[in-house]
């Protein structure tokens, strides 16, 4: 089987960065530097050829009264955050230009106007990065398939909460909803 050439149009693009927000790269540790870096090249590649940066951050309001209550087996951590918990990451460089999305949960496409701003400006192929493979990114990238987008997934621009959950995604879900390539990969298709 030939493989089909692997091109995005930076017109209608974006590179949507999962996460990278001070209080989540600090419980990652060693594991976010490659994210980190990978990332930024993304982002570097994106403003060089005209592809729409986006920056997701998660939060929510001191008093909590905002977060999710359902009842869980396994909940997430409950508690004031410190003050900069949700600010982005100094790496990410972020530009005037850029756009940012706050969400309060682990999707960037619920509750927030991601779709409305990806749609005005026709953008219709996704490059998906950030943490955690598993929650944010995952759960963002089902919503933007049933949404209609094309997805691409920068696998060693992304990490997980462990690395089976994180390989999970990577072999099992998101083939089925977009392609996956590396952060090479991704910045000559878009040159």
């Amino acid at each position: 089987m030939t493989e089909i050439e692997f091109k995005l149009d930076p017109k209608h693009t974006a590179i949507v960065v999962i996460d990278l927000q001070m209080g989540i790269i600090h419980r990652m540790g060693a594991a976010a530097q490659p994210v980190i870096a990978n990332a930024s090249r993304l982002l570097a590649a994106a403003r060089k050829s005209g592809a729409q940066p986006i920056l997701v951050h998660v939060g929510g309001s001191p008093d909590g009264a905002d977060r999710l209550r359902q009842p869980v087996d396994a909940p997430m951590r409950a508690g004031a955050f410190p003050p900069d918990w949700m600010d982005l990451i100094p790496e990410l460089d972020r530009q005037p230009s850029d756009l940012v999305v706050f969400k309060r949960q682990w999707g960037a496409f619920y509750g927030t106007d991601l779709d409305l701003q990806l749609r005005r400006r026709t953008l219709t192929s996704i490059v998906l990065c950030g943490i955690a493979t598993e929650a944010g990114v995952e759960s963002t990238a089902r919503d933007a398939y049933e949404l209609g987008y094309e997805l691409v997934f920068a696998s060693d621009a992304m990490s997980g909460m462990s690395p089976e959950s994180h390989a999970n995604s990577i072999e099992r879900i998101f083939p089925r909803i977009g392609r996956v390539r590396t952060t090479d990969q991704i910045v000559a298709a878009l040159s």
